[in-house]
């Protein structure tokens, strides 16, 4: 807890945040609008909280909201969110029977005014996973998946701990905290779109989701 002369960004932990007792997606989800566990708040749009069904067979899981999905509100409504919705149905993964998250709720980023004073992506360090996860931890809760499909590095890192590598666990049945074999691990989406051949980065994506599919039997 901040002492009275620190700001609650100080901390580094959005624990004071979450609501008492054991609440639903929606009572997290309103709490969440509020959370200032971390200074990432300040520049954000707005919390970008998870979405889906709540009681979903499959939890994807990636690193933060993007540019459209901080001006929107919701996780995954950008182009990337649009291969992976493409990339589920093709693995047999019905969309409608996610519910999808990031490892952290607001948009980090930084202005480079020589690309049009855009808005671009920076990746999260750990003090800023760390300080997000009560709210992951309180989704996983609620939600209660099968399967938990972690997207990228950041997403398995935030997960798994820092020694995870997703070059090397990609596609594999990993195991997570007394759910048994119960995370499988592929890129982000968004991969698929800055690489040069995107063809088989997709392919690859989906091949690793299918390993999802198969292992909801």
């Amino acid at each position: 807890m901040a002492s009275p002369s620190e700001s609650p960004e100080d901390a580094y932990t959005a624990e004071p945040f979450l609501p008492s007792g054991r609440a639903g997606l929606p009572g997290l989800r309103e709490a969440a609008a509020g959370c200032r566990g971390c200074p990432l708040h300040r520049d954000a749009t707005q919390t970008v909280f998870g979405a889906g069904n709540a009681h979903a067979r499959v939890l994807l899981l990636g690193e933060q909201p993007g540019d459209q999905e901080d001006r929107q509100g919701r996780p995954f409504v950008g182009p990337a969110g649009k291969v992976l919705t493409r990339a589920l149905d093709e693995a047999g993964i019905d969309p409608d029977d996610t519910y999808v998250t990031n490892a952290v709720k607001h948009f980090k980023f930084e202005i480079v005014a020589e690309r049009g004073k855009r808005r671009i992506h920076k990746t999260p360090n750990l003090r800023e996973m760390t300080a997000c996860k009560p709210w992951l931890d309180a989704e996983l809760r609620v939600v209660d998946p099968e399967i938990i499909v972690v997207l990228g590095a950041t997403a398995g890192k935030a997960l798994l701990g820092p020694s995870f590598r997703v070059t090397r666990q990609r596609g594999m049945l990993l195991p997570f905290e007394g759910r048994g074999e119960s995370v499988v691990a592929t890129i982000h989406p968004s991969a698929v779109l800055r690489a040069d051949d995107r063809e088989a980065a997709y392919e690859g994506l989906v091949s690793d989701l299918r390993m999802a599919a198969q292992a909801l039997g």
